[in-house]
């Protein structure tokens, strides 16, 4: 099922764009609700996965009013999408805790990262290393739940899928098969996509250089990682981090 963002603007040309970003990574979105009253009724009624928040809205009460809403609940991820960036503006958003902060104009990577960040990262929120198996659904077969479990385990290792089905005594390609069919993503592309998230919160919280980052998470290569990186984030390495220091900063 697709997640469903709810998108708070009250410019519908805005709105619409933003849809369309959304649409190209597989989202589905809600426009036409430009005031906070629907869009609590909106929330209420079909709990969407994340809310986008305009803030100067043309109504009573602003999209920090929303926020605030939001924050209260505290069972849905929301991101403000403004062009102001004023002190006065920002000491009322940190006081309502968005997970998002993005400056109009935007790019539309920018856009998809922030998204792509928050929506992930809520819903790891709750879960530590202690709790990974509770991330894998129990209609999974338990020979996979073993697999998924050693590649979370030896997430910085190079992984082969050689190595994958030798430990469920299939072959490769009935392993790949089953694998396939019961998680959704080929083994490669669960392993890469696992190695990106590990690589996007070192890129976040540490300082690691690049090229060291690359090879501890068992890259071929430092531009093996860098393209994939790309490909699967619409940024570079670099660029990820430096967009993220910078939009950071609106929010401290």
């Amino acid at each position: 099922m697709k997640p469903l963002i709810l998108i708070v603007e009250d410019e519908l040309i805005i709105a619409l764009h933003i849809k369309e970003i959304l649409k190209e990574e597989g989202f589905d979105a809600i426009i036409n609700v430009d005031n906070v009253n629907d869009a609590i009724t909106t929330i209420e009624n079909l709990n969407p996965s994340l809310v986008l928040i305009d803030i100067s809205l043309r109504q009573d009460k602003d999209g920090v009013h929303l926020g605030a809403f939001l924050l209260e609940r505290d069972k849905i991820p929301f991101i403000y999408i403004t062009s102001y960036s004023d002190k006065s503006t920002l000491e009322r958003v940190r006081e309502t805790r968005p997970y998002g902060y993005i400056v109009k104009p935007f790019k539309p990577t920018d856009l998809k990262s922030t998204v792509d960040i928050v929506l992930h990262n809520f819903k790891h929120r709750n879960i530590d290393v202690l709790r990974q198996d509770k991330e894998i659904s129990n209609d999974i077969p338990f020979i996979l739940k073993q697999s998924l479990k050693y590649i979370n385990d030896n997430v910085n290792e190079k992984i082969k899928i050689s190595d994958l089905a030798n430990q469920t005594r299939w072959e490769s390609q009935h392993f790949n098969r089953l694998f396939t069919q019961y998680i959704g993503s080929t083994p490669y592309k669960y392993i890469m996509d696992k190695k990106i998230e590990k690589a996007k919160t070192l890129l976040i919280e540490t300082k690691i250089p690049i090229v060291q980052l690359s090879f501890d998470l068992g890259f071929k290569s430092h531009s093996n990682f860098c393209s994939i990186f790309k490909k699967v984030t619409g940024k570079t390495p670099e660029n990820f981090r430096k967009w993220y220091e910078v939009t950071n900063k609106y929010l401290k």
